[in-house]
């Protein structure tokens, strides 16, 4: 494709060209990855998550000029909530990293969640590809905010930094389930308020108890991101879960089971939504939805009926496979 070839020749408008295109999983984005593909695997690709308020944008666009005086070239997709008028990304943390627009070195795009719960949407890992291809050395993904339930990032990024504030105190057993789980690296942001000290001291503990791995003890630190302190050790401790992560042979299996994992995904949620389609023009599996609605039968009992049914399960996955193809 003519915009790959132009991506790959360092054009910044071929790049956001291709990016709409597989946001809107328009019918060019299985070509558009096929042919990005032997250009990926070279990007270290970092998540930033947290509750909302944390100051996650403010910490990426502080974090962004570190590794650009570093010589590091940087792409960065903040997630925004959907905006209700337009259903695209409300923009908020491209406003806040507008330091950066005129830097050749920096890639910014916004993107809706566009109904995601796990805090990305399911389009990010082929952005995230067209960066990697597109030659970034750091890939910084901002996810939307949504709190414990926000584990879509475990599937897409190499190191997780999670984000909170002082005030998050109260809440950390809360979020035990879900961010304190994934989490590499911990950083208390906004730490000139009171409590931060004391937030990271019970962090600490937590982490020390609950230890994920022998080969790394996760780190907590405190950052005041406005005032572009603590960014410096920040990035220190992410390079240093990087390069453990090399040491141990962990990034490349990780990689591999993310590759996996996005493979199953996609798997099921092109036959569920082709399924969905076939059974939503009517047909005998209306006369199945009318017993179910009626309480006549449960689903489960439906579906084995619809097993036995030999003709009608084989019309139905004849039809999916027309479709798919």
């Amino acid at each position: 494709m003519e915009l790959v070839e132009q991506m790959l020749g360092s054009d910044q408008l071929a790049l956001a060209r291709l990016i709409t295109l597989v946001e809107r999983e328009a019918s060019e984005t299985p070509q558009i990855i096929k042919s990005i593909y032997p250009h990926t695997g070279k990007s270290y690709v970092v998540g930033v998550t947290g509750p909302p308020g944390g100051g996650k944008s403010t910490l990426i666009d502080r974090l962004t000029a570190v590794l650009r005086r570093k010589g590091l070239t940087v792409g960065i997709v903040a997630v925004d909530p959907t905006s209700p008028f337009s259903g695209g990304a409300m923009l908020g943390d491209r406003i806040r990293m507008q330091q950066h627009y005129l830097d050749s070195g920096v890639f910014i795009r916004s993107m809706a969640t566009r109904g995601s719960q796990g805090g990305l949407p399911r389009t990010v890992r082929g952005v995230i590809k067209l960066l990697d291809a597109a030659g970034k050395d750091i890939i910084l993904v901002e996810t939307v905010g949504v709190g414990q339930t926000e584990l879509d990032i475990m599937e897409a990024v190499d190191t997780i930094v999670v984000v909170l504030v002082p005030e998050a105190g109260d809440t950390i057993q809360t979020l035990k389930a879900g961010l304190m789980e994934i989490g590499d690296v911990f950083v208390v942001n906004k730490a000139d308020r009171g409590g931060a000290e004391n937030l990271v001291a019970e962090l600490e503990a937590m982490l020390h108890q609950n230890l994920k791995q022998t080969w790394w003890e996760v780190p907590a630190l405190t950052a005041q991101a406005a005032n572009d302190i603590g960014i410096e050790e920040l990035y220190e401790r992410i390079e240093s879960h990087h390069q453990a992560l090399q040491q141990m042979g962990k990034l490349d299996l990780k990689r591999c089971e993310q590759r996996k994992k996005e493979l199953t995904n996609m798997i099921g949620t092109k036959i569920t939504s082709k399924f969905s389609e076939l059974i939503n023009e009517g047909g005998e599996f209306t006369r199945y939805l009318e017993i179910v609605e009626r309480g006549e039968l449960d689903p489960y009992s439906v579906w084995e009926e619809i097993i036995y049914d030999r003709v009608l399960l084989r019309t139905w996955m004849r039809r999916l496979e027309e479709e798919i193809r």
